[in-house]
């Protein structure tokens, strides 16, 4: 193949335009891979609401899986260290960060990496090679990307339902850690939300309190094993507090965890932790506004306040063991409620950005 389509967005809010590019022949250590399945993240329609600096015109799509068509000269393994050969089904973190940096180096925080580049974030589309992003036929992954060999029996389904949610969650709770026996609340019940809910649980919370909607979403939320559900629409910030004091024997939960990407609920999830508990903040990824809140809550709660950006490939390897555990690889594919060829991406993101899907997919 000498051509690859792909979806670009080529101006904020306006629909995505099908286009057709060149394939080149991938470089030392690189990786030329046919797309199988493309998540549309809630980042995603971020982006396209112009609400991080991102270059246009940019192939977007950064949770992926696909067949490895082609390797470079000295690509022979995978992160872990297994065999790679062409026809192999892989997947790959989407971030590639420099190592030598301040930040990679001294303090070990490679997630804030000074010349960090992600799929689907960072590349120009009109720059060779073109193809940097998932919403496509094909993907040239650069050198130094970490390719993950997907196991037979993990479905495209269940990584790609799982997303970037689920690293995020692990890498985020990493940070800010659930210990066995907590109460947590998780504000949002989007892929995310949904990802959280599932880590901590897998951490050892004896309890889970999910905040969030639409009704469906909850209802997910509930074949995850969130033992309480709390719906936004029809409830207003006191009752959902008043519920959630409740729910804690009146004390709050030990650990909260945003995953909503509005603003607000950050005001409303501080209050919802128990006096020296803790506040993960993982959902604003995007800058979505300001917010004003009394920092004496903070000091009155004695809380430690966490936020997490992103995460590593040793995330990505550690999601896809946790998805070899129990029922989670059945529960995230399931979460795949709507299916797009690469011509419906823009039905998929106004899905998305209407909450109509839990999780919608390309399949290019």
């Amino acid at each position: 193949m000498t051509t690859a389509r792909a979806a670009v967005m080529t101006a904020f809010g306006e629909p995505l335009e099908v286009r057709n590019f060149p394939v080149a022949s991938p470089g030392p250590g690189e990786a030329l891979i046919r797309v199988s399945m493309a998540g549309i993240c809630g980042t995603d329609i971020h982006l396209w609401k112009g609400e991080l600096p991102v270059p246009l015109p940019l192939i977007m799509g950064h949770e992926s899986t696909g067949v490895l068509e082609a390797l470079g000269d000295g690509l022979s393994k995978d992160w872990r260290g297994t065999p790679l050969n062409p026809v192999d089904r892989v997947t790959w973190a989407s971030s590639i960060v420099c190592g030598e940096c301040f930040f990679c180096r001294v303090k070990r925080q490679p997630t804030r990496c000074l010349t960090r580049k992600a799929y689907g974030i960072s590349y120009r589309s009109d720059d060779p090679p073109h193809l940097r992003g998932g919403y496509a036929e094909r993907i040239l992954l650069r050198a130094g990307s970490s390719v993950f060999r997907l196991p037979d029996d993990l479905p495209d389904a269940a990584v790609v339902g799982a997303g970037c949610a689920l690293g995020t969650a692990i890498h985020g709770l990493e940070r800010c850690p659930v210990s066995w026996g907590d109460t947590v609340v998780v504000q949002g019940s989007g892929p995310v939300g949904q990802a959280a809910l599932a880590v901590s649980l897998q951490s050892g919370a004896a309890r889970v309190i999910v905040v969030g909607g639409p009704a469906h979403r909850l209802e997910m939320a509930r074949s995850f094993g969130a033992h309480v559900t709390i719906a936004v629409e029809g409830s207003s910030v006191a009752d959902r507090r008043d519920r959630v004091l409740r729910e804690t024997g009146g004390y709050g939960a030990d650990v909260v965890i945003e995953c909503v990407g509005h603003p607000e609920a950050v005001n409303e999830g501080i209050e919802l932790c128990r006096d020296g508990g803790k506040f993960l903040v993982l959902g604003q990824y995007a800058n979505a506004g300001d917010i004003s809140f009394n920092p004496h809550t903070i000091t009155r709660k004695q809380l430690t306040v966490q936020g997490s950006w992103g995460f590593e490939p040793r995330h990505v390897d550690a999601a896809l063991r946790m998805l070899g555990m129990g029922r989670w690889a059945e529960l995230f594919a399931a979460q795949i409620t709507h299916r797009f060829p690469l011509d419906g991406v823009n039905e998929a993101l106004e899905t998305v950005r209407e909450w109509r899907s839990a999780k919608a997919v390309l399949e290019p």
